[in-house]
């Protein structure tokens, strides 16, 4: 049975897209492909992979990829993604293909400020957020095919 493919999309492909695509994996990778890729890659974020290694997801070989690159080597998907922060007014594009687009608002952990300690607990609140959705994606989705 061919697999469900899914694009998670982030500004920089530094955090969100990157935990949502390891969630993926996590728990259904054998119903579904996932990968992740930002409009503007970035580094890394560092935080974000202390949270995942939480979780026993570890990030740290992770890199960022460009969305235009993923689009370009003609890859598709049945799922888009988007993982930008709507109300701090982070803008993800709309994709001119042929795949159903989803929207998922999250702040954005490059954003937080204060001590460690509290840039980890808004971090851990936002992938735990973010695995909560990919799970009620994988309970919704898990027969879809196109």
């Amino acid at each position: 049975m061919e697999k469900t493919k899914v694009l998670f999309v982030g500004v920089h492909n530094s955090a969100r897209s990157q935990m949502a695509e390891a969630f993926l994996h996590q728990l259904a990778e054998n119903e579904f492909q996932a990968e992740s890729a930002g409009i503007e890659p970035g580094m890394l974020n560092p935080i974000v992979v202390e949270v995942m290694k939480e979780v026993n997801i570890d990030l740290s070989n992770n890199l960022t990829k460009s969305v235009s690159d993923v689009f370009k080597e003609g890859r598709s998907y049945n799922f888009i993604i988007t993982v930008c922060d709507k109300a701090n007014n982070e803008h993800c594009p709309t994709f001119p293909v042929i795949a159903r687009q989803i929207n998922w608002s999250f702040k954005d952990p490059a954003s937080f400020t204060g001590t460690h300690e509290e840039i980890l607990a808004e971090t851990r609140f936002v992938r735990d957020e973010i695995k909560t959705r990919v799970e009620n994606f994988v309970k919704t989705h898990h027969l879809v095919k196109f």
